[in-house]
């Protein structure tokens, strides 16, 4: 089957520019030009609005500087009005060769906003289309709120259509400006232009007010369209328009007489500038570039992808620049941790394998974030764990901060058995904690290490709900060792890295005491 090309036009930097707040730079504008043509592949980018500002005159003249001198200039295209060639001479300064004239595709429009008659409409229209032939500028023109002229005026869309055709114009662009549309209209309305004009080439242009831009995206091309307008991560007026990643997914799976140039691996690099660059945020569930869009929670999910990636449909991830993710939370299974182990290069045996689940079972279960890069924390701390008995646990504890008191902390601590209680103040709740600590130790004559070192991280790329590592240096009289803890908050890591100490110091005393007690029976057998 002979596959027909679907042109793909950007506007993020025109319609999507649109978007409540975004403003681009001059900068930011060229570099998100050049990475949609060279990189991304659209065919065509339409990059402004004619004689907005002078940052905007700045902004189109170093693009078409740049596209001249890489050979795209006829790619690029600005959008201009009908007003007796102001736009011309605007467009022929800033060194644009093609413009997308805006005129009204509704008599609704047509009569109330510039409450004029058809005829002098068309008359208008065709001398700025003489005007811009006669200064080698090549136009498209846009019937704004044609969606609603198909509906409330198709004689007056017809009419239109009539003398549009017998102009010099390369395109006809058809907006549904106020994303009203239904799939089924997208596919009647362009189904029934295409039978009439059967050589013209038209556009669709989809607003996304329903969240139908991507199903209509869809049917328009089933109706027969020519060509695409869409946006980098869906930005643009209101609800923005029909999104560039998902557009591209729908046709490429979904219309096998289709073909679109689009590099899909280059989407998501694109996506995350444009984000970058606009402030705007990619919301996690957005397809194709959402953060959890190739995520898997549920442990059965990640079971069925090891048996036979059961789970996985056509959108792969890698087809976007992307990698598969199985999260770490209260519903992951051992699978989900095996396969984020696989990504660390890390093995373990099938009992620390079900407490490592356990851990992060429990820290999901306290709403706390829970990272692949927070895994090997994890497994440290609970191998190091595993290394001493514990006899000694601090049971309970309650830490004080406020503004204009000293830092307090009231803790409850097993000995052998034995609970005590202290309260004590410090200058920060750790040292206040650690003050009532030593007052619980000297009631048992017992001398703590001194802390020489103390040092927190958390993994890289972290929130602040982050898995938080406190490693603490210790010193005794015979020996320097270090203890980790590990927790969402810095002073509770902190705490669990002291209990560790305290237990092998207790097991490292047991130890001497044992051996001093063998020493002893070993001299007393040599002196009988």
């Amino acid at each position: 089957m002979e596959r027909r090309k679907i042109e793909i036009m950007d506007t993020t930097l025109r319609d999507g520019e649109q978007t409540s707040g975004v403003s681009f730079s001059v900068s930011e504008k060229l570099t998100i030009v050049q990475l949609l043509l060279e990189k991304l592949r659209v065919d065509r980018v339409e990059v402004a609005s004619a004689r907005v500002s002078q940052g905007e005159f700045e902004a189109v003249k170093a693009i078409t500087n740049w596209a001249t001198d890489n050979g795209y200039l006829d790619r690029v295209e600005v959008l201009s009005f009908v007003d007796n060639g102001v736009s011309i001479t605007w467009m022929q300064q800033a060194g644009v060769n093609v413009q997308n004239l805006l005129t009204k595709g509704s008599l609704n429009h047509l009569t109330h906003q510039l409450r004029k008659t058809p005829e002098q409409h068309f008359k208008e229209i065709a001398s700025v289309i003489e005007q811009a032939a006669q200064q080698g500028i090549r136009t498209n023109v846009y019937l704004e709120d044609w969606s609603n002229g198909m509906r409330h005026s198709p004689d007056y869309v017809s009419e239109y259509l009539d003398f549009l055709i017998l102009q010099p114009i390369d395109r006809i662009m058809l907006p549904d400006t106020l994303g009203v549309l239904t799939p089924s209209e997208t596919f009647a309305y362009i189904s029934a232009l295409r039978k009439r004009y059967p050589e013209i080439h038209f556009d669709f242009h989809a607003h996304n007010d329903y969240d139908l831009g991507t199903a209509n995206v869809l049917e328009a091309v089933k109706a027969g369209v020519n060509g695409l307008h869409l946006t980098v991560n869906g930005m643009g007026e209101r609800a923005g328009n029909a999104p560039l990643a998902s557009a591209v997914a729908v046709i490429n799976d979904f219309l096998d007489d289709a073909e679109i140039g689009i590099q899909e691996s280059a989407i998501y690099t694109v996506s995350k500038l444009v984000e970058n660059f606009s402030g705007v945020r990619i919301p996690a569930n957005k397809p194709i570039v959402g953060d959890n869009v190739f995520t898997q929670t549920a442990g059965i999910h990640a079971d069925g992808d090891n048996k036979n990636n059961l789970y996985f449909n056509d959108l792969l991830p890698e087809r976007f620049g992307r990698k598969r993710k199985y999260a770490l939370g209260k519903t992951s299974g051992k699978a989900n941790i095996e396969k984020n182990l696989q990504e660390l290069g890390l093995k373990l045996n099938e009992e620390d394998l079900k407490k490592v689940t356990q851990r992060v079972i429990e820290l999901g279960d306290k709403k706390e974030t829970v990272t692949m890069d927070d895994l090997p924390y994890i497994i440290s701390d609970i191998l190091t764990s595993k290394a001493h008995d514990e006899k000694i646990f601090v049971e309970s504890y309650v830490l004080n901060h406020a503004k204009g008191l000293r830092p307090s902390a009231t803790i409850a601590i097993r000995i052998n058995g034995q609970l005590f209680e202290e309260h004590a103040q410090g200058d920060g709740q750790f040292d206040a904690f650690m003050n009532a600590l030593t007052m619980a130790y000297a009631k048992n004559n017992i001398q703590l290490p001194n802390l020489i070192d103390y040092n927190v991280r958390i993994a890289p790329g972290s929130s602040s709900d982050a898995l938080c590592e406190t490693t603490i240096t210790w010193k005794t009289s015979e020996r320097t060792f270090s203890t980790r803890g590990l927790d969402s908050d810095q002073t509770v890591s902190a705490i669990k890295a002291t209990q560790k100490m305290l237990n092998i110091v207790l097991n490292a005393n047991i130890r001497q005491e044992t051996s001093d007690m063998r020493y002893e029976v070993r001299n007393t057998r040599h002196e009988m």
